[in-house]
């Protein structure tokens, strides 16, 4: 099987997403990069970057 260094998934800050974070990093053991896109929702992006971070992502 080929080896996964890292791992971008597509992060809305629900519980689907927020959960699979962890998963995927024990599964893999590879690094996971949240992508949660700005389409002008401002502030509220705050929180979503907070909560990928906390669940173990490397960056947002």
């Amino acid at each position: 099987m080929m080896e996964v260094n890292k791992i971008v998934l597509a992060y809305s800050g629900g519980l689907d997403t927020s959960v699979i974070i962890k998963w995927l990093k024990e599964q893999y053991d590879a690094e996971i990069v949240a992508f949660a896109a700005d389409v002008g929702q401002g502030q509220e992006l705050d929180p979503v970057r907070e909560k990928a971070l906390a669940t173990g992502a490397s960056e947002v």
